[in-house]
């Protein structure tokens, strides 16, 4: 699809609102001629394309700037950066910025990033329902409608999982609104919209095509593997666990997914066509480049270094005997944090003296004349880490302007979510389970970590969430899978500590408290509340339109 992704610049005329505040009033402006517009299937296909891209901000050069609010759940700003309201993150704007706020007890209904998450919801809701209600215009092969359908019913749906996800109850809106319709709209149960994923998973993934049928030039777009991969979220979110067991069995037994030898080639643009990415955004260098890079690099190299890698995620890979890390442990260097290590630290995360693009990172606070050294106030490092993953090494040009896909789902998750549902559906934990789930995931080439054995449910569970984490580390899923496990409010609680500097003179310390037993510099604070943050309230521009959304 990758080949196609321009021509949905033709879509933001077809499907942009002129003026109405309310996002759910999503029409195209009167002077548009939607019979023509149907009447050719080339245009069609550029609805299609449209619809897959939604608001996500793809500027082309010389015009390309960074994302510097969220465009859509699957942009690298939605999708990598709501990390940040985690503990694997940390937002280098500081702590009132929108993210760090979700979860550090400052979540009001005024947010930022929660206005722009609904906005570009009911935004892209809108196009889907405008795209289901005129397809129909068209001469179409009812075989290539009824894809197109299932293409649209797919993205609509996973509009609402987010949705249902983050906020609970929203409007569900199947149908293009009129002014007054859309601000006098009410929300649905979250009942209802559950039942609305899943027959909307459902029907379309036994209408979509499989993934090994997609062709070379239709590579991004929705297969029956990812529809189920999603039936199987919304599935473990609600704790039906022998149902989401049965989704991602069936991507299994299809046997057209695998986990590739290589973990890095998956983030760094080098392998997007890897039989392990079910499902990625299209990203492509010239014509629709996104700013990641921009982002994410180190000062030094001349990026904004905004992502932040927390030590509560460096502390969670394994020394490589897959024991779990612990700092009083002979093993640990605090010169290389690395040695003795999971390679998926290597892969994932920068620290000090380690050479990231022929280019030696140093973040020590002691070194003043390091562009890189962590502090309260450099446009650099906040917690002394930079990520790697998702940061080529090999890319060359204005860092506005990288072509990397991003992974939406792997199959790694879909691995580790089968034996999750399993474990937790009560059924018998065997070596042959363990085997073809999470010891396909650790003993992949690059990385070959030793075989888990346990069989424990208790002792395996802890087991399955640490590496669930290191494996899909700052991909956007952490948040979700805390507040589906009901342990945010455990969590997300007291200071947070980034790289440790031992002996260092200008360490950051907590205010009032004793420089940190390790050495390691103070980064922040949460203080999630129990009972009001695990879900976003409606934003306060929305229900100053419409009070029913209160």
């Amino acid at each position: 699809m990758k080949k196609y992704v321009i021509a949905c610049l033709l879509l933001l005329m077809l499907f942009s609102n002129e003026s109405c505040r309310k996002q759910l009033d999503r029409v195209p402006p009167d002077s548009f001629s939607s019979e023509n517009f149907w009447s050719s299937p080339d245009n069609v296909f550029q609805a299609l394309t449209g619809v897959y891209r939604g608001n996500i901000q793809m500027l082309t050069p010389p015009d390309a700037d960074a994302e510097y609010n969220p465009t859509d759940w699957w942009s690298y700003h939605g999708l990598l950066l709501i990390e940040f309201a985690s503990d694997n993150a940390y937002d280098r704007r500081g702590d009132n910025s929108a993210w760090n706020t979700l979860t550090n007890g400052a979540l009001t209904n005024n947010n930022a990033n929660i206005a722009a998450c609904w906005k570009f919801s009911y935004a892209k809701i809108a196009r889907c329902n405008y795209f289901l209600e005129n397809i129909g215009k068209a001469s179409l092969d009812a075989a290539l409608a009824a894809r197109y359908i299932a293409e649209v019913r797919f993205i609509r749906a996973c509009q609402y999982f987010y949705l249902s996800q983050y906020f609970g109850s929203v409007p569900l809106v199947t149908k293009t609104l009129n002014t007054q319709e859309a601000n006098t709209v009410t929300k649905a149960s979250h009942a209802d919209i559950i039942n609305f994923l899943i027959q909307e998973y459902t029907e379309a993934a036994a209408a979509l095509p499989r993934y090994g049928a997609l062709t070379a030039g239709e590579r991004g777009r929705a297969s029956a593997q990812v529809a189920l991969a999603f039936l199987g979220r919304t599935y473990l979110a609600e704790q039906k666990w022998a149902d989401a067991a049965a989704a991602y069995k069936q991507i299994i037994d299809w046997n057209e997914n695998s986990i590739d030898p290589n973990y890095t080639s998956l983030f760094d643009g080098s392998n997007e066509t890897s039989k392990e990415i079910i499902f990625a955004t299209q990203y492509q260098q010239d014509l629709a480049p996104n700013s990641m890079l921009l982002h994410c690099y180190p000062r030094g190299l001349g990026g904004y270094h905004l992502y932040n890698p927390l030590g509560s995620l460096v502390e969670s890979y394994e020394f490589n005997d897959g024991t779990p890390f612990s700092y009083s442990d002979s093993r640990y260097n605090p010169s290389d944090l690395g040695q003795n290590r999971d390679p998926r630290l290597k892969y994932s995360i920068v620290y000090t003296n380690q050479v990231f693009k022929n280019y030696l990172y140093d973040s020590n606070p002691d070194h003043l004349t390091s562009l890189d050294r962590v502090s309260t106030t450099l446009q650099a490092t906040r917690t002394g880490f930079c990520p790697r993953k998702f940061n080529s090494e090999t890319f060359n040009g204005a860092l506005a302007n990288s072509g990397i896909d991003l992974p939406i789902i792997r199959y790694a998750e879909v691995l580790l979510s089968y034996l999750e549902a399993k474990l937790e559906n009560g059924d018998a934990m065997d070596q042959a389970l363990l085997d073809a789930t999470i010891n396909l995931v650790r003993g992949r080439t690059s990385v070959n970590m030793p075989k888990v054995t346990e069989t424990d449910p208790a002792k395996l569970r802890v087991i399955l969430r640490r590496e669930r984490r290191v494996e899909l580390a700052m991909e956007g899923i952490r948040l979700w899978d805390l507040l589906r496990w009901k342990i945010a409010g455990d969590v997300l609680q007291g200071n947070f500590y980034g790289h440790p500097y031992p002996g260092a003179a200008n360490l950051n310390t907590p205010s009032g408290m004793a420089a940190d037993p390790y050495s390691r510099w103070y980064v922040t604070k949460k203080a999630f509340r129990k009972g009001q943050d695990e879900l976003w309230p409606v934003p306060l521009s929305e229900v100053n339109i419409n009070p029913n959304l209160k």
